[in-house]
């Protein structure tokens, strides 16, 4: 489901270069929950905004079902992402103004599907969150926050699911709900790819990297 090459990205901080993915390579197949951990600043993020179609790496491959989303123009990719790609990220990215229902609706603007709201319910209901349709983030618990992410991530049924320290900001009780999820997804066939610096996330992968300065070390 994800493939990355040779994949490298370089960035100007304080006037000094800093590479922040050394040639990295990368699979992850259906079935597969695949943690990379590592500390703050060795290019974990990076790795899973460039392999998701959302930062151009300067030089390698990155290929999604077999399709490389940078050979896409940016409205295209975005619905290539919208259609193939759920997101999960550690400060959720919930629209505050939406309700938790039109949170979990967003990915239908880009890729529109007649099911969209009953998909929406269907899930709001599997994460505990039918009660909290008409609520916007602000009233939500952070747990609660971390599950309507989840469940806006799932709206589309992708094939691919990153997470980016999903689990940061969560007690160990909400943690191991979002994780438990996350395993039940590649459990059924989903791929999944998880970035985090806590090695106990990293226990409920099949299988886990460790990253350092810009690169996979074991």
């Amino acid at each position: 489901m994800l493939r990355v090459e040779n994949l490298t990205k370089n960035y100007r901080a304080a006037g000094k270069n800093v590479c922040a993915l050394d040639a990295v390579a990368l699979a992850v197949g259906p079935g597969e929950f695949v943690a990379v951990h590592g500390p703050s600043g060795c290019g974990k993020t990076t790795l899973l905004l460039a392999a998701g179609g959302l930062l151009r790496p300067d030089a390698g491959r990155v290929a999604i079902a077999g399709e490389d989303p940078y050979a896409f123009s940016p409205e295209a990719r975005a619905r290539f992402r919208a259609s193939r790609v759920g997101f999960v990220f550690q400060q959720f990215h919930l629209v505050p103004y939406l309700t938790v229902l039109d949170n979990i609706l967003a990915p239908s603007l880009a890729s529109p599907a007649a099911d969209a709201p009953a998909r929406a319910r269907e899930l709001m209901a599997h994460f505990g969150l039918a009660e909290r349709a008409a609520h916007v983030p602000a009233e939500l618990s952070t747990g609660e926050r971390q599950r309507a992410a989840l469940a806006r991530a799932l709206l589309n049924r992708p094939a691919l699911l990153l997470a980016d320290e999903p689990t940061g900001n969560l007690d160990p009780a909400s943690a191991k709900v979002v994780l438990v999820h996350l395993a039940a997804f590649a459990a059924a066939g989903g791929a999944v790819l998880l970035v985090t610096h806590d090695p106990l996330a990293a226990e409920y992968a099949g299988r886990a990297i460790k990253m350092a300065g810009g690169r996979l070390v074991g």
